[in-house]
């Protein structure tokens, strides 16, 4: 899906794989080269950038919806499902599976407060050590979690141990890579 476009605003791009914060000015040439979880894999002239979804109208695309269709439990507390399906829109802007299926996310806990709200607490791992787009991803696990109905908070920590492995990777994410 390699398409040409042309900012027509300036934007904050996160440089991948740093994670480095830059601005593009408009007029900018960019190529999309990946649609993910509702962010944008793009090139420009000085390397690969990620576009959060707030900033697709400057790429003549439609803002990412931030709504999902989600209950809280008769309790107030959020739905696991909700939960696990917002982190399964979460991406690595370099590999295109998500981090459920690439086996990043090793915990998800739902904690009830002492005021009674709910706090999720998600403990994950990335593909290498030295990869200075983890806590991009994380931040964008964290923001997405939060928009499930009954999470007041989330806490996205990055682990190392176990260490990762392909053998984590689950049967949907091994067959979108070709590995099986």
């Amino acid at each position: 899906m390699q398409s040409e476009r042309t900012l027509s605003r300036d934007v904050v791009a996160t440089q991948i794989p740093s994670g480095d914060k830059h601005p593009l000015p408009a007029g900018t040439q960019v190529v999309i080269h990946q649609v993910l979880g509702g962010t944008y894999t793009v090139q420009a002239e000085y390397g690969l950038y990620r576009l959060d979804g707030a900033d697709a109208d400057a790429i003549g695309e439609t803002p990412t919806n931030t709504q999902i269709n989600a209950k809280t439990l008769a309790d107030g507390a959020p739905d696991p499902d909700a939960i696990w399906d917002q982190l399964k829109k979460v991406f690595d802007p370099e590999i295109p599976v998500n981090i459920v299926d690439l086996g990043l996310i090793y915990s998800m806990d739902v904690i009830k407060t002492p005021e009674g709200t709910y706090k999720v607490d998600v403990a994950m791992t990335l593909t290498a050590p030295g990869c200075g787009m983890g806590p991009v991803i994380a931040e964008d696990a964290r923001s997405k979690v939060v928009l499930v109905p009954g999470v007041t908070e989330a806490d996205v920590r990055i682990v190392w141990e176990p260490p990762w492995n392909q053998a984590m990777i689950s049967e949907t994410g091994k067959m979108e890579l070709g590995l099986v």
